[in-house]
Order: C-alpha cells, then structure tokens, then sequence
C-alpha cells in the first residue's frame, strides 16, 4: 500500500474556486465512506479547512487511486471535473509525508506558522477515526504530524513568522497597526460559534473591546461561548448571545464583525451592509468635477473653447467624450478605475475597443501636446507611441475573436482611487465560502477583510531563519517517518520468519521424544534450549540486517526477497500484518 494526497489550496487555485469546492460536514464524511469503498484505497482521511480541501488515501495503485481521488473530489465538491483538475496537486509517498508535516508546521499555511492548523489536523484525524476509515498508516502519519507541529512551534520561533488567520486578518483591518490599541473601546459583533468564531472572540476579548455579541444559528452555542468570554481571568468584556435573526439590528450597533459559519450562502449581502453603515458615515463631499461630468447631476459642462479638457480619475487630461464607447458618467466613480487602464476595456468587443482606443490617443497628454505645439507640462504622460498602439491593440483584438471578451486582468495598473472616508464598519470574513458579500469592498465608510485580501497580503511576507530551521525539521522527521513505515513493512515478513522457525524446532523436539522416548526431562528441556539458542543465532544477524536495509530507500523489495528464499507463506504473513493492525488500534489513543 502507498500513500496519495490529491487537493487544492489557496496556493494552487483562486479564491473563487476553493469558495465553491468547500466541502461541509456532511459531504466530509460522505467523501470519506466512498473513498475507502473505491477500489483503489483501503483507508481515507479528509483535511478541509477555509483555505485547503485535501484528500489522504492508502491506495494499491498510483495511477487508478488520482484518478479516483479526483473524481470523488470533483462529485462531492460540485464542481466539475474538467474545471477542477488544473488546480489540483498530488503527492506520493515520502512527498506526501513532507507535504502533511509542512502543514502541520504551518508552512503552507496563508499566514505562515499559524498554529491553528493543528487543531483542524486533529478534528480531521479524529472524524477518520470515528468512521473507521483511518487505518494504521494515516492513523501513525497524522499522529506523527501533530506531534511535528508541536515540536516545530515549541523548538523554533516559528510562532514569530506569522500569526493565526484570526490575528492576521485584524492586523490587516487595523492597516498594520497596534490591534489593541485599534479595538479598545470597540463593540464587536461575532457571526457563528464554531472553533475559528470562538478563537476570534476571544482575540477580540484579549485586545480590549468592549462588548462583543455573539450570533448564531444555535443560540444555546452563541450562549456558551459568550459565557466563556464573560468568565474569561484575563478580560473584562461584556459578552452576549442573540439568533440569527438579530444580526441585521446588531450591525447597526457593531464597530467591528467577525463572521464564520457552515453557510452556503451569504450572510450580510452588501445592501443589509450599506443599510448598517447609513447615517453613521458622512458621504465624501461631491464638488464640480469630482463624478467626470465638470458639473453638478452628472451632466457635461459646457466647453471652454474647441481646446477645453476634463480632468479624468487618474489625472490624465482627456478630451470630450464624443467618441468614446464607454458610460463615463456610471463607471468613472468606481475605485481603480482609468480610462486608459484595462479595467475599463474588460469585456469590450473588438470594434469598440479600437475606438475607444482612437479615442485614448486623441484625447490622451500627448493629443493635448500634439494641439499646443508639443510643450508638455512637468509630470505628465508622455505622447503615446502609435505604433505600440496598434500591436497591443491587434493582439487584445485577437484575444476578444478567441475568447469572446477581453479578460480582465486580476490586478489592473495601478491607478489614483479617490479619497475614501475613514472606515466606521470594520469587517473580517473568515468563511469558506464566504459570508460576506465581495461587491462590500466598494461602499464608503466599509472595511472588508476577507479570505481573498488576506491571500494577497500574506503572499510577500518575508521567511525568518525560523521557517528554514522548520524546514529542516521537517526534512528529518520525513526520513525518520519513512525509514519507521519501511522497517514497519518488513517486521510481519520477520515475525512469519521466526514463528516458521519455531515451528521447526517444535517438530524436531517432538521427532526426539519419538525416537527417545526415555529420555528425562532435565536433559528434553537442555536439547530444546540449546536448538532454539542455534536457531536464533542464525538468524539473528540476518533479520537485523535486512530489517535497516528495509528501513533505507528502496528497501520494499527486502520483505519479498525474505518470503522467496524462505519460501513463507503469504498468508501467514498477511495474518500476521492483521494481528499487527488489530493491536494497534486496540492499543491506539485518542487523537
């Protein structure tokens, strides 16, 4: 049997992705039972967490167990198969080993040494178990992992590389600042009552709100944790519980919300957002020109002469909008938008992106120069180059006959936004799929931190030493693991050895007393100790020997060379792999 890993991640796919293939409690445990009545694996177990969806199986066979796995992936995510694969990775054997004590570590996580992976690796070790569909291997390798991960956060500090998601996620709302200096005096709403609800809860206690409501389907759970919170030795917040049904009211009242629960759907949609925020945040000040138009009601101004120019978003001076196939008036508020930029083009069909094109150049800095006799001002663009036009154009064009559409690229150039009112609402979403409505990032006065934004603010954190000194911990603990399983594979081949060995001399003892029959039993006891003595000398050294060469790489093949030569019995061997299994899971703790 082999070990296989097929998932995806936050490192293999997009956020929207990973948002639709979230698997819930129940589809856990369904992909568990069908993966172990699947021919390929005989034990299965599910890691499932807001930024992975990772599926560990003891498979006879490589290839059919990929594909297997992958397809009962695809089935229990809901997401098809065909869209599914490109962001799928695989792990075999000794790789796979590396990847679940990486994990376990924390380095893979999106915030790296997170130790909260710990715990889900637990719950995930524990939900096999109940289902008896973890056997001996993934039963010692998640063990084995946790057992890394503790050791990795308790010998290194790797504890100072990063932070829970929890505790990211409110550094990223705090803009980098003190949390606790940030949230003293804040009310904190705390949408679900499971495990990362929980941890932010009491995050939000440690740095000093002032009262936190707890919301949840279940309200005896939102009651529980909020009285955790209220008995809490080193806080003194007001904590309370309220349904579901009160978290509309309670976000009028709220500074700060966390949100994380089961749901497929979403929780706070941005018009229930936008409704919590109005009256409590002063709409930025409109003055002429601000919306594009150079006059109040979003009409055009009049002309200031044949020459006049508007001043667009990105400050570029643009000519008029005769011409130019894009709604100017419904698009130039949005945040990060530029006539020029590919946010503005994403979509457009070919004949209206050469127009709108044509329409950039005669209206850009250097048509400007161009009408003024060249002279250009200090810090603006440059006349476009023509030529270049027409290539990028010809290749977007070639792109839009393929694809219908120009695609939008997923970060756009950087553009000037403009000034945007201090946040009164801060919100973190933790949920996979997510809680809270991604169209949120656009209203003023709103701070959105979800699992997308944190994605993208962990991706250029620097590694400290401590991350290499994981590392190798990590390389070690894999060698040690694999060389244990190798030795491990052999140890029934040897017990079948010795047990045929035994036998032999059980039969030769009773061959004495046939043909001695007066012999006493002082002297039966001294033959039978001394043949027992010869036969375990030989085969000491040779049992030893083979049992550190089964332990190197490529040493399987140790255990089949042993049965050839002593011609053993597969059976018994196998019998004794199950006496073996059935001791181990007796003797086997909690997770």
């Amino acid at each position: 049997m082999s070990l296989l890993v097929v998932g995806l991640s936050h490192r293999s796919a997009p956020v929207s992705v990973l948002e639709r293939a979230a698997l819930s409690a129940d589809a856990q445990v369904k992909l568990l039972q069908d993966t172990v009545a699947a021919e390929p694996a005989t034990e299965a177990a599910v890691l499932a967490t807001c930024n992975r969806i990772e599926l560990y199986a003891d498979v006879d066979k490589f290839h059919a167990g990929v594909a297997e796995l992958s397809t009962l992936l695809a089935q229990h995510s809901g997401v098809g198969l065909e869209e599914l694969t490109p962001y799928l990775y695989v792990h075999y054997e000794d790789r796979a080993v590396h990847h679940l004590f990486s994990v376990a570590c924390g380095l893979d996580s999106m915030v790296v040494g997170e130790g909260q992976i710990l715990g889900q690796i637990k719950d995930s070790l524990a939900r096999a178990q109940d289902l008896h569909s973890a056997g001996r291997l993934l039963n010692d390798l998640f063990q084995q992992a946790l057992r890394v991960g503790k050791r990795a956060h308790s010998e290194t500090g790797i504890d100072r590389a990063g932070q829970s998601l929890v505790t990211f996620g409110l550094e990223q709302l705090a803009r980098g600042g003190d949390v606790q200096q940030w949230a003293r005096g804040k009310k904190a709403l705390v949408i679900g009552a499971g495990s990362m609800s929980s941890l932010a809860a009491a995050t939000l206690a440690r740095a000093g709100v002032a009262e936190i409501v707890v919301a949840n389907r279940t309200l005896d759970r939102a009651e529980r944790l909020a009285q955790i919170l209220m008995d809490g030795d080193d806080t003194d917040v007001a904590a309370r519980a309220v349904p579901m049904e009160s978290v509309p009211g309670e976000l009028t009242r709220a500074d700060v919300t966390v949100s994380c629960t089961g749901a497929t759907g979403l929780v706070l949609t941005a018009e229930s957002v936008a409704e919590a925020v109005e009256g409590r945040t002063p709409a930025p000040a409109a003055g002429p020109g601000e919306d594009g138009s150079g006059a109040p009601g979003g009409e055009p101004g009049p002309a200031a002469g044949s020459g006049a120019q508007r001043s667009g978003p990105s400050g570029t001076g643009l000519g008029s909008e005769d011409g130019c196939p894009l709604e100017l008036s419904s698009v130039q508020g949005t945040a990060g938008f530029s006539v020029q930029g590919e946010a503005a083009v994403a979509g457009m069909a070919a004949a209206d992106l050469e127009q709108h094109a044509a329409w950039v150049d005669n209206g850009s800095v250097g048509g400007a120069q161009r009408a003024a006799g060249g002279t250009a001002r200090q810090g603006q663009t440059g006349t476009l180059d023509p030529a270049a036009d027409t290539d990028a154009i010809a290749a977007l064009a070639a792109t839009v006959a393929t694809v219908g559409r120009i695609p939008e690229r997923r970060r756009p150039e950087p553009v000037e936004e403009p000034q945007r009112p201090e946040p009164m609402l801060f919100l973190l979403d933790l949920a996979m799929p997510r809680d809270i409505d991604a169209a949120v990032h656009r209203l003023a006065g709103v701070r959105l931190v979800d699992i997308e934004s944190l994605a993208e603010a962990s991706a250029g954190a620097p590694m400290a030493a401590d991350v290499d000194q994981v590392r190798r911990i990590v390389s070690d603990e894999v060698a040690a693991f694999g060389a244990a399983l190798r030795a491990a594979h052999i140890t029934p081949t040897v017990v079948a050895l010795r047990t045929m060995a035994a036998d032999v001399v059980a039969g030769e003892i009773a061959r004495l007393d046939g043909r001695l029959p007066g012999l006493d039993d002082k002297h039966r006891a001294e033959i039978t100790q001394t043949v027992r003595r010869v036969v375990d000398k030989l085969l000491h050294a040779p049992t030893v020997r083979v049992k550190q060469l089964a332990a190197e790489p490529g040493g399987a093949g140790y255990a089949d060379a042993l049965r050839t030569l002593f011609d053993l019995d597969p059976e018994t061997v196998a019998a004794v792999s199950r006496a073996e299994d059935s001791t181990t899971e007796k003797d086997r703790g909690p997770a």
